[in-house]
Parts: structure tokens; C-alpha cells; sequence
């Protein structure tokens, strides 16, 4: 039932459905000029001591509220908040120092056409309406086979064949990066077929005996069959999980880590809600069909004022679960949005569908981050929201470097 009723639902918003006064909004994607974000200098710096304890929930976070009472960023700020970080795969880092050219500041103010409506604490309340994406036929086909997941225990977006979007949190707690982080792992979703595992150690098998053994000794061979033994148990018990419709990963290393300095403060002061976001650059490409980085509309661009993202949510352990729902509230940077998760989906990349202008056709983009169930600060009371980090021209210019390595590729977004 829940399988119906899910392809029920994607398929009435595959039509988006518009009322009259929703005819006459341009609901299309349209290049724009992006500014130009110039790396200046790099400098090294001291090696990570990757000792930070995960933090999925942020406190004292300022949010929408409260960034209405702070003056607009001039350009200093923005330059020095747009430096990143990188973090290599054999723990070095270097702290690289960007010059912004190009830049139209934009209003700062509360951007929703309405107030906000009382929002309520929440992961998940009411009806859950999330579904779990176990049919194969679509597990691994784009949108869904876009999630990936972090080995330390959120989940990202491809974003191009080396690149993974997501959450900075996942990986950096604003001061250090978390355990775990310096040997991280991303996994891409795969299907096995039933049986493929063992034919394969059939094969190897019959080779070794054809070429009649290692010729080790009785006790080393021992062991190594005993290994062997267990490897094939845990691969069993994934095939199984593929079997049952429960996606299967490939694990790829990450190459290097991009994060903004906004966020990376190490320290000095505190991490800034706005930047949570960061760029994993895999050790191998990959062979999947990636989804483009786009510019976050207004509210009044979304249509139906929907938006979707899929991740690995804890509770239900394995399985890709997508979601769609309203955005509330949004101010330059950030988006609140009454999407249910749990912990786990944070770093999911959330999109949008709109129409291509070139092709007429409704295209997919990331146009936020999920950062996940976080405290913000509203008239000095902390109170907690799901909140996404918007994807601003100037984002974009400085993921679209991290994943270029120059501007040069970068004019318009």
C-alpha cells in the first residue's frame, strides 16, 4: 500500500499541478552571471588532530530571526567567511584565501511573502510521510541513486563523477574534524544480483587450484580460510539485504575535503549555520549519473512550494528514504522546511524540479543542503527547526571552484 501510494504521489508532482494564479510565475530555470571567486593565496597549516565527537544538532546557531538583526556582511566579511580549508587524504591541510569580484550585494532582509507560521518541535510528527525506496528498479536510478552515504553517518549528494556534496557538520565540528573523518569513506548504492557473489569466489577458487596452491604452509592457509569464511558470511548477509530490496554500497576513500572558513573557525568564534556545507572529492570517479548544482529560488519560484531530498535516515537502517514537503520560512542563507527526518539524512543534497528554458523540459538541481534538525536563536530563545542551507550565487561560485580548481568554468549558474 505504501508503494502505491508513494508512486502515486511522485508521479502527481512529476505533472506539477498549478493553480491560476500560479500560471503566470516562471517556473524555469534561468542562468544567471555568477561572481567570480579568485584564490589568492594558500597557506599550510598544522595537521587536524581529528579528535572531535560528532555533532548532528547545533546550539546557539543563529537563525533567520536573529540574522535579521545583523548588519549585511560587507565584502571583507564575505571574502573571509568564503576561504575554505582543505584537508588531504594523508592528513595534511592548507587554508587557501579568495578574493570575491563581480558581487551584487542582494536585500538583506526576511524574504518570505508571508509571516511564518508557529512551528512546532519536530523530527518526525503526525503522519510519517516519508517513504523508504526499496523497488531495485528505481534504487539505483537518478534521482534516487544521486544519495550517497558517509561513513560517518550522514549522507551527501553526487554532485559530479569525483565529487560529493554535503553537510560541513559530517565531518567538522566547527573547531576539528570529527573521528573517523580522516580515512572517510563515501558509499555509492549498488544492487547484487542474487548468487553473483559466490560464482565470483568459485572462480578465483578454481584458479588457485589450477595453479595447485600458494604453497604456504598448513597453519598460515588455515587462517587465511578462516578469513576468507567470514568475508563470505558478511557478503552473503549483504546479498541477502540486496535481495530483499535493501540497497548494498560501494565504498570509495575521499581525496581531499573543501570546507568555508565560515564554518572551519577552529576556535575563533562560532561556526556559522550558513556555511554548513562542504565539498568530498573521491579517490576514484564513478560511473552514475550525477545531479547539478543550481541557484536557490525565492518561495514564490518553487512550485507548489515544494521541495525533496533522500537520505539514510538511522531509523530505518539501509534504506534510502526520500521525502517532499512545504518550505516555511527563509531568509538569504537558510531555509526552514517542515520535511520529517531523523538523524542520518543530514547532508542530503534537496532539489527542486523546474523547467529547463532550452529544452522545455523539467530538469532537477540542488539548490540547498540539509543540515539537519538544529537550535536557532529566535529573540534569545533557542528553539529548534529542520533547516537547510540555501545554495546563494556566491555558494555556488565557491563549490563550482572547489570542483573546477579554477573560475574559469564558473561564469553563470
Amino acid at each position: 500500500m505504501e508503494t502505491t501510494l508513494f508512486w502515486l504521489i511522485l508521479f502527481t508532482l512529476g505533472q506539477t499541478p498549478i493553480d491560476g494564479s500560479e500560471m503566470e510565475r516562471d517556473f524555469m530555470w534561468h542562468l544567471r552571471k555568477i561572481p567570480r571567486l579568485v584564490s589568492e593565496r594558500t597557506f599550510h597549516l598544522t595537521s587536524p588532530t581529528f579528535e572531535a565527537d560528532a555533532k548532528m544538532v547545533l546550539n546557539q546557531a543563529c537563525g533567520i530571526e536573529c540574522q535579521k538583526e545583523l548588519p549585511a556582511p560587507n565584502l571583507s566579511d564575505l571574502e573571509d567567511s568564503l576561504s575554505y580549508e582543505t584537508v588531504f587524504e594523508n592528513g595534511t591541510r592548507t587554508l587557501t584565501r579568495v578574493k570575491v569580484q563581480g558581487w551584487v550585494p542582494e536585500p538583506h532582509e526576511n524574504l518570505t511573502a508571508q509571516g511564518a507560521p508557529v512551528r512546532r518541535r519536530r523530527h518526525v510528527y503526525g503522519t510519517d510521510s516519508r517513504f523508504s525506496i526499496l523497488d531495485k528498479r528505481f534504487l539505483t536510478n537518478f534521482p534516487f541513486n544521486t544519495a550517497v552515504k558517509l561513513s560517518t553517518g550522514c549522507s551527501g549528494i553526487l554532485v559530479s563523477p569525483n565529487h560529493v556534496l554535503t553537510a560541513a557538520h559530517c565531518v567538522h565540528d566547527g573547531n576539528d574534524y570529527i573521528k573517523g573523518s580522516k580515512k572517510l569513506r563515501v558509499g555509492l548504492l549498488k544492487m547484487r544480483n542474487k548468487g553473483s557473489g559466490k560464482k565470483h569466489r568459485g572462480s578465483r577458487r578454481s584458479r588457485r587450484e589450477a595453479r595447485g596452491g600458494d604453497g604456504r604452509e598448513g597453519s598460515r592457509e588455515s587462517l587465511k580460510e578462516r578469513a576468507k569464511a567470514g568475508r563470505r558470511r558478511k557478503e552473503s548477509a549483504r546479498g541477502q539485504r540486496a535481495a530483499d530490496g535493501m540497497p548494498s554500497f560501494q565504498w570509495t576513500r575521499v581525496k581531499n575535503t573543501h570546507i568555508p572558513k565560515g564554518w572551519a573557525r577552529g576556535g575563533r568564534g562560532d561556526a556559522a549555520l550558513d556555511y554548513d556545507y562542504a565539498l568530498l572529492e573521491l579517490k576514484r570517479a564513478h560511473k552514475k549519473k550525477y545531479m547539478e548544482l543550481g541557484i536557490s529560488p525565492t518561495i514564490k519560484k518553487l512550485p507548489g512550494g515544494m521541495i525533496h531530498f533522500s537520505g539514510f535516515d538511522h531509523d530505518r537502517a539501509d534504506q534510502l528514504v526520500y521525502r517532499f514537503c512545504s518550505v516555511s520560512d527563509e531568509s538569504n542563507d537558510l531555509l526552514y522546511q517542515y520535511c520529517d527526518a531523523e538523524s542520518g539524512s543530514t547532508g542530503s543534497g534537496v532539489y527542486l524540479r523546474l523547467k529547463d528554458p532550452d529544452r522545455k523540459r523539467w530538469k532537477r538541481k540542488i539548490i540547498a543542503v540539509y543540515s539537519g534538525h538544529q537550535w536557532v536563536d529566535i529573540n534569545g530563545v533557542q528553539k529548534d527547526y529542520n533547516v537547510a542551507v540555501r545554495i546563494t550565487p556566491l555558494k555556488y561560485a565557491q563549490i563550482c571552484l572547489w570542483m573546477h580548481g579554477d573560475d574559469a568554468s564558473c561564469t553563470y549558474g
